[in-house]
């Protein structure tokens, strides 16, 4: 278990991460959520002792990382998959820092199996793509058997079958009872891996919450309605607090009444309905839109693509 209690970085008069408080539990996968800038990774930083709160608590099954005899065997993390020494091989590497904390040989062999990465164990690490360099990582997080993973982007650089190997491990990681910390901008894979949802913003917390609960909350009453006579549905459902947009010849969707409502204002008018399907928004269009006042740094606007002129496509030659 993972516990923050009042945690708060500052750097001058840069507030990283504002009072945030809350329980990474074990036996699921908690993502952890933010825009740019949102103190995620300070967060996990101070989680691990890379960086001293300035008010505030993190405690990891009730102790101060820098607490633990042997912290690999505690706390998996990764952070940084590319901190490692370039010259050396995977499997050196791995040897190395197992050597640091009393972990036998067989272990290195074993995670090696595990991401995949036992035919180029002798390679140099400098040599390795961006995907294995993140398998190399998640090995070394897994090289102490740990109880508590804190990962910062795992899927970075992973190909669409390592993104469902590492979806997969985690969920099964969790399944034993292990606590499962990880951060991600891929929002469509952070919707099939985790379980509970940690949001921060301009390093407050956001949200804490199921997966499920937040994109119910952020969906509201959005039904899809396909009925023959739309247009006289659409003047039906017209009221206060009900938004109706016409999305087809014979669709529309209805914001703001329930599929039930829906059905009964259109058997009560005598309007005959062919379809009538309560809609949730994705995690991303839910992450997008309790996030838009607590992001950093915003996108310019995209400019419209050119259309040339006749001349200036060689139209006579």
């Amino acid at each position: 278990m993972i516990e923050a209690r009042g945690l708060t970085k500052r750097y001058g008069s840069k507030t990283a991460v504002d009072d945030l408080t809350f329980t990474v539990r074990p036996g699921v996968v908690t993502g952890f959520l933010g825009p740019n800038g949102a103190g995620k990774s300070t967060t996990m930083r101070m989680a691990i002792g890379l960086d001293r709160p300035t008010k505030g608590a993190i405690n990891i099954g009730g102790k101060a990382y820098r607490d633990f005899p042997a912290p690999l065997t505690e706390v998996g993390v990764l952070l940084e998959a590319k901190a490692v020494h370039t010259g050396r091989s995977a499997y050196k590497h791995l040897l190395a820092v197992a050597q640091t904390q009393g972990i036998p040989r067989r272990r290195v062999d074993e995670v090696l199996a595990l991401v995949g990465l036992t035919d180029v164990a002798g390679k140099r690490v400098g040599g390795f793509s961006l995907g294995m360099g993140q398998r190399l990582g998640i090995a070394s997080a897994m090289l102490g058997d740990p109880g508590v993973l804190i990962l910062d982007e795992p899927v970075n650089g992973l190909d669409p079958e390592g993104i469902r190997w590492i979806r997969t491990l985690l969920q099964a990681l969790a399944a034993e009872g292990r606590t499962i910390f990880v951060s991600s901008h891929l929002m469509s894979e952070m919707a099939l891996t985790a379980t509970h949802l940690i949001v921060v913003g301009r390093g407050r917390l956001i949200a804490n919450t199921t997966v499920e609960e937040f994109i119910r909350q952020a969906s509201g009453d959005l039904v899809h309605v396909r009925s023959p006579q739309a247009a006289r549905l659409s003047e039906t459902l017209a009221r206060d607090g009900v938004t109706v947009t016409t999305t087809g010849l014979d669709t529309l969707d209805v914001n703001g009444l329930t599929a039930q409502q829906v059905g009964e204002a259109a058997f009560a008018a005598g309007i005959p309905v062919f379809e009538l399907t309560p809609r949730q928004v994705s995690l991303e269009d839910a992450f997008m839109d309790i996030t838009k006042d607590a992001v950093e740094y915003t996108h310019g606007q995209t400019p419209a693509p050119r259309v040339p002129s006749a001349t200036s496509t060689g139209a006579n030659a």
